[in-house]
């Protein structure tokens, strides 16, 4: 069953490969997960790694293919048997929606009842939120008609967003934010309406520990069942300092940046001075930078509307196109927050022959895939989540670019519905052998970002990014405009020159011809561009995808050519999977191997990554080991010249 997932900081699925202590430390990818999958029309069980049975919560379920109405559920004791539809009063006590919450996810049956949850091949988004301090909470309480009743509630910080339903049908959702003018203002969650004074909050702003409701019938009428959903803003508790911060509730006017402090991956806006509707927007369904957003509404049966490009993300928020007025928001931190501790939970290397249509697996969301025809001349194929990929059955389009060429961005029926385990291959593929390499973006691994150049003469640009240390491997496309040398290259970062490179040429690194791209050193949050078209041109827009050191799961790292036999120790354990490889004292292609193709003691076939050739088979130059790779006596100057200078990325 085709399923798609992203918990916390980019699309981060835990897999129990992640470094930090559980329990003590709190991460995003525990508590809350966008999870896409197909109906079956019976039952399945859904695995996001989150616990909803001992820690409790909530699963909010909308079809994005066909009008149904959104289905939320929460755990046993805060309303279980109860099916809310946030876009209607009602609500429906079925038993064939949400069957079960588990310790790492959550169970489906049919949803015959009211076709909400699972028809058969329909695309459906499940988002699910943890119970957890200073993240979530879920409340469920019987009206006692008190006019000023404190409830109390286990958030650990002050709400910056509260939902309220009556458990009966015919009763408006009420919705506080705090970032409404003031306590006796509220929007109402299944309507368009702009906030309006209400009576419902009793006059009394929350706090850390309880807030307060009239006794109005939609908050606290006597003897009637109600949930609320409580959100937390800013409250820190997160990340290996306890300081980090997950969820924000804030407000905007006007089309403009928000700065959030991370990079969100779920956002959710509706306009408050005036009607509109409500906004819901993830990075698994997609927030392309520049291009058209899958959106869905809460307030709305309506299927997902892929027309308009709503809002784009930031490394440390995001930018808003909603046009006109005042809007509140509700974001939630991409992830992971935690270090990868193994190769295999943030690269795959696929080597296919198989028909158009077959999932691939790779086991992971995928952020980053390049792609090439092994076996005869043509170009490599380049797409990533951030600039926009295909997450549906039925689209196979998605923003190419070229590694060995300085084309400009362009869509292209490429791999199709990316998903949590891989993605489906893309038509016209059938019977042909391609290479496939698949990167997801994790502390101190990789990293991508997008950004708009500034120069106009003499201009540089700090730009910020999430790796969360200092990059070793900088490669930088320009995207709306081909560019006029390629896609620059910064790596070691020890000299004038920044190790100035280009992926798409053989020139030497840190003496080419062209003008040096990199403007300074990096550094843990930021790197910095000059004034060069190819990263930096007023109004272009560009792509940059930044590498790094994780010990145990990749090494960016440089040798010395011997012409012998020599063994690269780049601290593995089980071996290099994949190894780049670039001379820099000299011309040289960047030579491709990977474990899917074979690198072994025998044939090694290889590809050029600045190349369109097809692979090369039949020789014995680069090996694997156990700490990393070899390069043999046979291999050629562009791999092992002695005397030679290299460098190399290999990810275990």
């Amino acid at each position: 069953m085709p399923l798609i997932e992203t918990k916390g900081a980019g699309s981060a699925q835990g897999f129990g490969e992640f470094s930090g202590p559980s329990g003590s430390v709190n991460y995003i990818e525990d508590v809350f997960s966008t999870y896409l999958y197909t109906g079956n029309g019976s039952t399945q069980t859904i695995t996001n790694g989150i616990d909803l049975s001992t820690k409790g919560g909530l699963v909010w379920i909308k079809d994005r293919s066909a009008g149904f109405g959104h289905n939320l559920q929460s755990s046993p004791g805060t309303g279980f048997a109860n099916s809310l539809i946030s876009n209607t009063t009602n609500y429906d006590a079925v038993s064939d929606a949400v069957t079960a919450f588990n310790v790492n996810g959550f169970s489906l049956g049919d949803g015959s009842t009211y076709g909400r949850t699972n028809n058969n091949s329909n695309t459906y988004v499940s988002w699910s939120f943890r119970k957890q301090p200073k993240f979530f909470d879920i409340v469920a309480y019987t009206g006692n008609g008190s006019s000023a009743r404190a409830i109390s509630h286990n958030l650990g910080s002050v709400p910056g967003a509260i939902i309220v339903k009556r458990l009966t049908a015919g009763y408006d959702w009420a919705v506080y934010h705090r970032s409404l003018p003031n306590i006796n203002r509220q929007l109402v969650l299944n309507s368009t309406a702009g906030d309006a004074a209400t009576t419902n909050w009793a006059g009394t702003t929350p706090t850390s520990t309880e807030f307060t409701v009239s006794g109005n019938s939609e908050v606290n009428t006597n003897g009637a069942q109600y949930v609320a959903y409580l959100f937390a803003h800013n409250a820190g508790g997160f990340g290996l300092t306890g300081s980090d911060n997950v969820i924000s509730c804030g407000s905007f006017s006007g089309n403009t940046t928000v700065t959030l402090g991370y990079e969100p991956q779920f956002v959710m806006v509706k306009r408050s001075d005036n009607v509109g509707n409500w906004f819901m927007q993830d990075n698994m369904r997609g927030i392309p930078t520049g291009g058209v957003d899958p959106t869905l509404f809460a307030n709305l049966y309506d299927a997902e509307d892929t027309s308009s490009n709503f809002l784009d993300l930031t490394a440390t928020g995001f930018t808003t196109n909603y046009g006109g007025g005042t809007y509140i928001y509700i974001a939630i931190r991409r992830g992971p927050m935690k270090v990868p501790t193994t190769g295999t939970s943030v690269f795959s290397p696929i080597a296919s022959n198989v028909s158009t249509g077959t999932q691939i697996t790779t086991n992971f969301p995928i952020d980053l895939q390049w792609y090439k025809f092994r076996n005869y001349s043509n170009d490599w194929y380049g797409i990533d989540r951030l600039r926009g990929v295909s997450t549906t059955t039925t689209n196979e389009s998605s923003q190419r670019l070229t590694p060995n060429a300085t084309y400009a961005e362009y869509a292209a029926n490429i791999a199709r519905y990316w998903n949590s385990t891989g993605y489906q291959m893309p038509s016209n593929t059938g019977g042909y052998d391609i290479a496939f390499y698949n990167f997801r973006r994790a502390p101190g691994f990789f990293d991508v970002v997008c950004y708009t150049g500034n120069s106009v003469t003499t201009q540089t640009q700090t730009i910020n990014h999430n790796l969360g240390k200092t990059p070793e491997l900088i490669i930088i496309k320009r995207r709306n405009t081909s560019s006029s040398v390629g896609w620059a290259v910064g790596t070691s970062f020890t000299s004038s020159t920044y190790g100035l490179g280009w992926l798409n040429l053989t020139d030497n690194i840190g003496t080419s011809s062209y003008d040096n791209p990199f403007s300074a050193q990096p550094t843990s949050t930021t790197f910095s561009v000059g004034p060069n078209t190819n990263v930096n041109d007023n109004g272009s827009t560009y792509v940059a995808y930044l590498f790094a050191t994780v010990a145990g799961v990749s090494k960016v790292g440089s040798y010395t050519g011997t012409g012998a036999l020599q063994t690269i120790n780049c601290g593995f354990t089980g071996g290099a999977r994949f190894v780049l490889i670039k001379r820099t004292d000299s011309t040289g292609d960047w030579y491709v191997y990977d474990s899917a193709r074979g690198i072994s003691s025998g044939n090694d076939p290889y590809l050029f990554l600045n190349s369109s050739a097809a692979e090369v088979t039949g020789t014995n130059y680069v090996d694997t080991t156990s700490v990393g790779f070899q390069v043999t006596a046979a291999a050629p100057a562009g791999l092992n010249a002695n005397g030679g200078t290299y460098i190399f990325l290999a990810v275990s």
